[in-house]
């Protein structure tokens, strides 16, 4: 069992940048992958980044070139960079971990992006 807690989300202008972190309570060395995910409101919760435990990564193709994952295996953290953060990625943003039999997920941080 891992818990998952995200923070770093907030109100940002169009064109900045936040930095969201997912603190595990475990060690995520062996962890499948691990991911960041969004839903907006009145939508379907969508993948935003995944990385895995070889450092992998995979982006939706709204953030590439935008939004960095990365991962620290000492700190037990998960990272996303958002920079020229754009009004349609206001959303609650939650962060995953695939252990391969099952998915956790933490409580979600929001990002509003103000135009």
């Amino acid at each position: 069992q891992v818990q998952l807690v995200e923070s770093g989300g907030g109100l940002v202008q169009a064109g900045g940048s936040l930095r969201l972190s997912c603190a595990a309570s475990r060690s995520i060395f062996s962890i499948n992958a691990m991911g960041w995910y969004r839903q907006a409101p009145g939508k379907q919760r969508e993948l935003v980044a995944t990385i895995t435990s070889g450092g992998s990564t995979n982006y939706a193709d709204s953030v590439k070139g935008r939004f960095t994952i990365s991962r620290d295996n000492a700190k037990n953290t998960v990272y996303l960079q958002m920079n020229s953060l754009k009004p349609e990625d206001t959303a609650v943003y939650y962060c995953n971990a695939d252990v391969g039999h099952y998915n956790y997920w933490g409580q979600g941080t929001q990002v509003t992006v103000s135009s």
